[in-house]
């Protein structure tokens, strides 16, 4: 135990403060606990930093030259690569706005100057175990994404799927103006909507076609097992309707819930249509690739015919004519 405490790497605070004396306290303070400290004078020193490596927390004054503590903390809180380090601005100001403007930027904590050493550590303790369970769900993502990932690996006639799928699903929801959080599910979709097949025998998965009525209901519960897997994790809460409903079809002969039209949910039918092209421009072992242009004709006639959201289908092909992608 006494070695794995020892060999466990020490959490790494990045301080910002223009003020020397200050930023020597903090940095004396927290170093004698045992953290890894980086002190800087101001945003811009402090995102150097960051570019370098991503610290476990960020202490920040409010007043600095250049950039203030809010808008450095609003910006790393708009990054998807930052916004989940815990941020703590500290400051001189008592004014109860000074706390709202902080809360609008996202500072996840407050700390009033003069500093006091326990507060100080009560903060940084609490916001580092928070930031440890972060990275565990993180962690805990990733390795059920692998788990996607390999389930293609057991097709090569899939090879990239996922990929394209979380590239284009995400590029169509920035098209349509979703929110970052629903971007994000789509390209996390992208990786986990197959997941489920990790329980399907692979003398049905690479069957493909004419599966008989017993293998057909084995391969319509893969939407289920997937969702079931992914359920225990509340990270990912919006990706679990794009894993159960991606193969529904607005005329309700979709499995596994028989949904039809709007009762399906957007994000689902966002990654069913990238999807749906992504398997027309793929060549099987029962149909050749079909060109753009033929997937784009395809696609239309199956939406007027009720299989696919008409609307986001055009969405969908305005969107590649702009990006210029066949």
């Amino acid at each position: 135990m006494v070695e794995l405490l020892a060999q466990r790497r020490a959490a790494r605070i990045l301080v910002v403060d223009d003020n020397p004396d200050t930023m020597m306290l903090m940095r004396e303070l927290l170093q004698i606990r045992g953290y890894d400290v980086v002190a800087v004078p101001d945003a811009s020193h402090a995102e150097a930093e960051i570019r370098h490596q991503l610290p476990d927390l960020i202490l920040s004054d409010v007043v600095m030259p250049g950039k203030s503590g809010y808008e450095f903390c609003r910006e790393l809180k708009e990054n998807p690569s930052t916004r989940l380090i815990p941020f703590v601005l500290i400051t001189g100001l008592s004014d109860r706005e000074d706390k709202l403007h902080g809360i609008e930027a996202g500072a996840d904590d407050f700390l009033n100057k003069p500093i006091f050493a326990e507060e100080l550590f009560a903060r940084v303790k609490s916001l580092l175990k928070l930031k440890e369970f972060t990275d565990e769900l993180e962690s805990a993502e990733s390795v059920l994404c692998t788990l996607g990932l390999s389930v293609e690996s057991r097709d090569p006639y899939t090879e990239g799927h996922c990929e394209r799928l979380a590239q284009n699903a995400s590029n169509l929801g920035r098209h349509l103006g979703l929110d970052e959080e629903a971007i994000v599910a789509l390209r996390r979709g992208g990786y986990l909507h197959d997941l489920g097949k990790i329980a399907v025998p692979d003398e049905i998965l690479k069957k493909g076609s004419n599966l008989t009525p017993e293998e057909w209901e084995v391969m319509k519960q893969h939407p289920i097992t997937g969702e079931n897997i992914c359920r225990p994790l509340k990270s990912l809460r919006l990706i679990l309707p794009i894993i159960r409903h991606h193969h529904e079809h607005t005329d309700g002969s979709g499995y596994p819930d028989g949904l039809r039209k709007r009762d399906i949910p957007l994000l689902p039918r966002v990654l069913q249509v990238v999807d749906v092209y992504d398997a027309l421009r793929t060549a099987r072992p029962y149909k050749p690739a079909l060109s753009h242009d033929q997937s784009a004709i395809t696609m239309r006639e199956e939406a007027r015919a009720g299989l696919w959201d008409e609307e986001l289908v055009g969405e969908f092909f305005s969107m590649l004519e702009k990006r210029q992608v066949a």
